[in-house]
């Protein structure tokens, strides 16, 4: 009786499941159902490689060997023939995600090595079977690898068999059809188990990632003539450059004697397979060249030779830095082989943060003392200093020195300005250290809560108990957050042509504007070297910490009257006006966004005994006046207390003098060539009545200095929308400002009622226990801040429908905050000047990969 054809559709199904596939240019083979091995195999085959007889196996057809149903292995050993000596190799959709080792000379028994001996040796035959034995016993049958460790000699073989049938019960299995069923059962089991399963997963895989395998005729290298195998690839891993590397060793599977490595080019030092073997290294090169065309990609190639003719096993996209990455899809949309499209897409936008800095050489040793939160990319090496003084010492003296300390404070800037790289034991993603870090460039670790500091000794303990002093030597590396003991080697930064090549192709394409973030004229430079279109946030109050300009803001913050506040502003009026003309000379015309002063006084007073004796003796005033003062400007909670646009309120004379001092640099600057508009910026604005009351006092001085100076300009005045209240209250808000920028540090820490400074010391436990998804200061909360930033930029904008909508907060350069400001139509991100290349080559990303909402270009 014939099957019906429900019955038919179901043995169908069960044979594509359970059954296998012969690779041949046509075979309807794909990487999601028989993994990326499977694939890649394919396409050697279709490009006419000499690759031996393989067939895969299914994902489906693995799970249902996993749960005790396998395929018909007689009939796939049928496939091979007489001769069946096959290898097994994982096969997962991605080769990231790892997967079981690969099982070498199935189908090698007592007949099977006699065979080979009378052809290749005795010695080299049961080298062979030795090792599949090793192999079967250790991932197959789960024995002890201790005992199946033994090397090649005349009696292992023997040993190993004996070992195998004592911890057994039954001899080592001579059927290839029992050999193969039980080298799939443990490798489909081994995928499927729990240890497997979370390593892929931390690799990225998803829950349900499956395994499909391929089975590979054996193409031994090993004969009386040349005979071998190896690796090749045309590109060196960790530049890029082109450069033919890899290995070729003589006789690998068999005897230790006899094993010669041989050069692939010619080479001083020794011989060469290009030498010994011209034909094939010629051939290589032709196929890594149809590779690199065909599949277009770098590969690297794995090869045996026997009797010198040639068989491709595998190809692997070559492994590559960041670096590599960079020069490899650039050469290849260079010459053709791909879109510069494609290239864009290749490269991942964190990864260039790699190419920016100095890179501890990931081939050098590395000898831990401490782990991190990596804060700041880059790496360096220098001295332990614990003190700012300290560290400008060092400088002075052309030492290169690493700060050290619990956490810092805005006094220690000129410590962070001498130091290569900073190092503190508190604080998170955007802790004051990490912040201004990243706007120096600066390689920087925060939150390194197992080291110990006494900066009374002078002294650190690394978490294996080690104690270091100050003017050891240590380096910092702030791409993964570990501080090494020493000097480690080091990779110089990658700013060449395939870099600057790959972001202006970005800049073709990206349809959001990028900004930096830049307080000085050096992060100006920097801005300008890394292409940023202009500064989204300038912080005013970084300029006042130099010792000269420190001693008269301190003599600002005791005078007693209006008045005398005004006699000491005005001598830092000429040094804040030279600070901004610089900005705007190096800015050339671009836009240059200046946030008016923003922290609690107190910041610029001493809070030590010491200190405190040293500006009463500077100020020439009793001690108990100056420690009076000092005490009343404390407050409980100084981030929620007289800061930013209530100081403005409060002190206006402060406002004036900045005001003053960036209309008379906008003056300035104009003379020397393009035209200035500067952009001021109101921060920690909570209401619309503090925007009126500020706009009113800087008109009236921009108004003063248009008539004492007889000159015209003309300036944008905006806020900076860091409270809650004026992300909902935005549209009154956006009556009085030209533009409104999210300065989502604060705004994360005022919705969260987190402090950005403190959440380092729990939030990997929140992060780990799904509290939050992810660390709210590193990526932009959309749920949640996020929301208050489309209200904010809805409302502003149905009041005043061309207010320009920006982020300045340092969301601004992680890519996924730059995937929701460009989806919400923002007109750009501004970011630290180190980052700005990364989010320039993420807006190319999305602009490539999404459509855009509806926002003009800033």
């Amino acid at each position: 009786m014939l099957p019906t054809k429900r019955e038919h559709a179901a043995v169908q199904k069960h044979a594509d499941f359970a059954e296998f596939v012969e690779l041949t240019p046509t075979a309807s083979v794909s990487s999601a159902r028989h993994g990326w091995r499977a694939k890649c195999l394919q396409r050697l085959i279709r490009l006419d490689l000499p690759v031996p007889r393989t067939v895969a196996l299914s994902a489906e057809g693995v799970r249902a060997i996993a749960a005790g149903q396998m395929p018909d292995t007689a009939r796939l050993v049928a496939m091979f023939g007489d001769d069946f000596l096959v290898s097994v190799r994982g096969s997962p959709e991605n080769p990231e995600w790892g997967g079981p080792g690969t099982v070498l000379n199935v189908g090698m028994n007592d007949a099977r090595c006699d065979a080979l001996a009378a052809t290749l040796g005795r010695e080299a035959a049961e080298a062979l079977y030795l090792r599949f034995v090793q192999a079967f016993a250790t991932h197959v049958a789960r024995l002890d690898p201790d005992m199946f460790s033994a090397a090649p000699s005349p009696k292992a073989l023997a040993a190993a068999l004996a070992a195998y049938e004592a911890e057994t019960d039954e001899p080592f299995p001579q059927d290839p059809v029992r050999q193969l069923t039980d080298v799939l059962r443990s490798m489909a089991r081994a995928w499927e188990g729990t240890t497997a399963r979370l390593l892929r997963q931390a690799k990225g895989a998803p829950a349900a990632a499956a395994l499909g395998l391929v089975v590979q005729g054996m193409s031994l290298g090993i004969g009386p003539g040349l005979s071998g195998s190896g690796t090749i690839q045309c590109v060196d891993s960790i530049s890029g450059a082109p450069q033919i590397t890899g290995r070729f060793r003589g006789q690998a599977q068999g005897r230790a004697a006899s094993v010669e490595t041989l050069y692939l080019t010619r080479d001083a030092r020794g011989a060469s397979l290009e030498e010994a073997a011209p034909e094939v290294f010629a051939e290589l090169l032709r196929q890594q060249l149809v590779c690199r065309m065909k599949l277009r990609e770098e590969m690297q190639i794995e090869f045996t030779v026997e009797n010198g003719s040639l068989s491709v096993i595998d190809a692997v996209r070559v492994a590559r830095s960041s670096r590599a990455a960079v020069k490899i899809a650039v050469s290849l949309a260079e010459d053709g082989v791909i879109s510069r499209e494609e290239a864009l897409l290749r490269i991942e936008p964190r990864a260039l943060s790699e190419l920016l800095h100095y890179q501890v050489d990931p081939l050098s040793p590395r000898d831990r003392i401490a782990r991190g939160i990596a804060a700041s990319p880059g790496a360096a090496t220098g001295r332990i200093v614990f003190s700012a003084t300290a560290a400008q010492a060092s400088a002075a003296r052309d030492e290169p020195c690493v700060l050290v300390r619990r956490e810092t404070a805005p006094e220690d800037i000129r410590g962070m300005h001498a130091a290569v790289a900073v190092l503190t034991e508190r604080g998170g993603i955007t802790s004051h250290a990490a912040v201004i870090a990243r706007g120096l460039g600066l390689p920087c670790i925060v939150g390194a809560s197992d080291i110990a500091l006494n900066p009374r000794e002078r002294t650190l303990r690394g978490s294996d108990g080690r104690v270091l002093r100050e003017g050891d030597i240590i380096t910092i590396d702030g791409s993964n957050g570990e501080v090494l003991a020493g000097a480690a080697a080091m990779l110089e930064p990658a700013l060449d042509d395939g870099f600057r090549k790959l972001l202006h192709w970005a800049d073709n394409v990206r349809d959001i504007g990028i900004r930096a973030n830049a307080d000085t004229p050096d992060d100006a430079r920097t801005a300008r070297m890394f292409e940023a279109e202009g500064i989204g946030l300038c912080r005013t109050e970084h300029m006042f910490f130099d010792e000269d300009r420190l001693t008269v803001m301190r003599e600002m913050i005791f005078a007693d009257t209006a008045h005398d506040r005004r006699i000491a502003l005005e001598r830092l009026l000429p040094m804040q006006r030279a600070d901004f003309t610089a900005l705007f000379d190096i800015m050339a015309g671009m836009p240059v966004c200046i946030r008016l002063f923003d922290p609690p006084l107190h910041e610029f007073l001493p809070q030590d005994r010491e200190g405190i004796r040293e500006l009463a003796e500077a100020l020439d005033k009793p001690l108990s006046d100056v420690t009076r003062r000092v005490e009343a400007l404390s407050e409980f909670n100084p981030m929620l207390g007289m800061r930013g646009v209530r100081l403005g309120i409060t002190v206006p004379e402060i406002y004036d003098m900045q005001a003053r001092a960036i209309f008379e640099a906008t003056i300035e600057a104009s003379r020397h060539g393009a035209q200035i508009v500067p952009e001021i910026m109101i921060p920690l604005v909570s209401a619309a009545r503090e925007v009126e009351i500020v706009k009113t006092r800087i008109d009236a001085v921009a108004a003063a200095v248009k008539n004492e100076l007889k000159a015209e300009f003309t300036y944008r005045l905006g806020v900076m929308v860091e409270t809650p209240r004026a992300a909902l209250r935005a549209g009154e808000i956006a009556e009085h400002a030209a533009f409104l920028s999210f300065g989502t540090n604060d705004l994360t820490q005022m919705t969260y009622g987190l402090s950005r400074d403190d959440a380092g010391r729990f939030m990997g436990a929140y992060v780990t226990q799904r509290v939050y998804a992810e660390d709210p200061f590193h990526v932009l909360d959309v749920e949640g801040v996020g929301e208050l930033l489309l209200i904010g930029a809805q409302r502003g904008r149905a009041r005043r429908p061309g207010v320009t909508i920006s982020v300045c907060g340092e969301h601004g350069g992680d890519p996924d905050s730059i995937a929701f400001c460009r989806a919400a139509g923002f007109d750009y991100v501004s970011c630290s000047p180190f980052r700005v290349p990364v989010a320039r080559l993420a807006a190319a990303h999305f602009a490539l990969l999404a459509p855009r909402g509806g926002a003009s270009q800033a």
